[in-house]
């Protein structure tokens, strides 16, 4: 079965489980999908991982402007071909939250390459990619108090609307990186302390969330 023909029959079997009503009240950042089935997430995840992985049909649907096609192709890439290079390649689909979470999640987190994607992902001024690199941070096998700078960098960078999302994935590592041992949780508690009286509200944000998070 050809790439083209393999596309069609995984999509006809996303269109099996399509529910317009949750299409209807799906929220995220970022720009709309061309055409949504509003398959779940667990759904879409269950499908696609009933594929072999192959590196380049994943390419060819992160092309395809269809949400279950996209978030399959997530799940299909190899991550280990995912170098630095080639993640600036797929950063340009990185479209919004749930992408972009869905990135962290089935992909980046895997790859050996992710320390420099992580580096160029949160100085890069598009907020998404800052987001899941750091989701993906916290889920990541190699999380260092290295990148704990990084993460305060793509803090301060972020403002507007974007800022809070921004704010969450930072949350998200920071607690991780507090949960590996002792020293790391107070060398997190100890960096987030002055966000008490900051003008920043991302940063009191987070305080507020790992206080109680790592409490």
């Amino acid at each position: 079965m050809d790439h083209t023909a393999r596309m069609v029959a995984l999509l006809a079997r996303m269109r099996r489980e399509r529910n317009g009503a949750v299409a209807d009240t799906m929220r995220y950042y970022g720009t709309a999908y061309g055409l949504n089935y509003g398959v779940s997430l667990p759904t879409v995840r269950q499908i696609a991982r009933s594929e072999n992985r192959d590196h380049t049909f994943a390419r060819m649907l992160w092309m395809q402007d269809v949400r279950e096609l996209k978030l399959a192709a997530l799940h299909l890439a190899e991550p280990e071909r995912l170098t630095p290079e080639e993640a600036s390649w797929w950063a340009s689909g990185l479209v919004n939250s749930e992408l972009a979470e869905e990135a962290a999640f089935a992909l980046l987190r895997h790859t050996s390459h992710f320390p420099a994607i992580f580096a160029a992902w949160t100085k890069a001024e598009t907020p998404l990619l800052a987001y899941a690199a750091l989701l993906g941070g916290a889920r990541s096998t190699q999380l260092t108090e290295q990148w704990l700078q990084p993460t305060l960098e793509a803090i301060h960078r972020a403002s507007g609307e974007t800022a809070r999302l921004v704010a969450q994935g930072a949350a998200a590592l920071l607690e991780a990186l507090g949960r590996q041992n002792g020293t790391s949780r107070q060398a997190v508690l100890s960096t987030v302390d002055p966000f008490e009286s900051s003008g920043n509200p991302e940063e009191r944000f987070i305080r507020e969330e790992l206080l109680w998070r790592l409490s």
